[in-house]
């Protein structure tokens, strides 16, 4: 039982986090409960008078199966640990430092990082137009998220053999001890729900940036071929047919236009 300036409630405190309002509010205060060190549940009340009655239950979310959906101040929600978020962002250091293999073996002197790569698609998020029932903060996070395991695993290309099955196992464990260093909790929870969405390839946020992927790869192409006087044709080949939405449809084909007048202009 709480006391808030003469209103008095009771509430189950089962395991949930209740969000109750009043009919008629005036102000609202967020009340945390303590059942143990580790488990902690919070009430989010309004108020106008001390009657029991003016209480509506609004909302009611399981701490246990929807972690990733709190109050950002509730309790359960904190961040890491500043030592496992230092430990967490050391490692993806290697994201920085790491260069991506597909270039390598075309002979790219100093090709783009992984993060290069996963920053320039989140930058494509930020910029796409407005697509229906399509979260852009969502593509943001999964276009930062979706080559993080590469940060332990490093980047595994078609050229290297690895069945599709085992490099997603690969990765798999690799997020997960990534999580573990992170020290677990709601943030960890939300990378690997990210990440799985992007493999699984599981909603229209991670269709698009599915696409952004492939886009980035031809765009990088094209800036190495003008560079370095490559000509970088299976990249392309690699991805005809395969951009599924409108967005990812018609940038590739203003890149296949600037290729196409690039390699005239060079004929003649």
């Amino acid at each position: 039982m709480a006391a808030v300036k003469g209103c008095q409630f009771s509430a189950s405190l089962s395991g949930s986090c209740y969000v109750m309002r009043p009919r008629l509010h005036r102000f609202s205060v967020k009340v945390p409960f303590f059942d143990g060190p580790l488990r902690s549940r919070l009430v989010s009340l309004c108020c106008h008078n001390p009657n029991p009655d003016s209480f509506i239950v609004d909302q009611t979310v399981p701490l246990s199966k929807n972690p990733t959906h709190l109050p950002d101040d509730c309790p359960q929600a904190s961040a890491s640990s500043p030592s496992s978020a230092i430990d967490f962002l050391t490692l993806c250091h290697r994201l920085k430092t790491t260069k991506r293999k597909g270039w390598i073996n075309h002979g790219i002197k100093g090709p783009e990082s992984i993060a290069d790569h996963m920053y320039r698609m989140a930058l494509m998020a930020l910029i796409a137009g407005d697509l229906p029932g399509v979260n852009r903060e969502r593509c943001i996070k999964i276009a930062i998220v979706h080559d993080i395991a590469e940060a332990i695993v490093g980047d595994i290309t078609p050229s290297d053999g690895v069945p599709k099955a085992e490099k997603s196992r690969l990765e798999q464990a690799a997020l997960n001890e990534m999580c573990e260093i992170l020290g677990g909790g709601i943030r960890a929870e939300e990378l690997k729900e990210l990440w799985e969405e992007y493999e699984n390839n599981s909603s229209l946020e991670a269709n698009l940036v599915k696409d952004f992927d492939k886009v980035e790869m031809i765009l990088q192409a094209l800036e190495y071929e003008t560079e370095h006087g490559k000509v970088l044709d299976e990249f392309y080949l690699s991805t005809a047919g395969k951009i599924q939405t409108e967005i990812g449809k018609s940038w590739a084909a203003e890149i296949h236009a600037r290729r196409s007048s690039r390699l005239k202009n060079k004929l003649n």
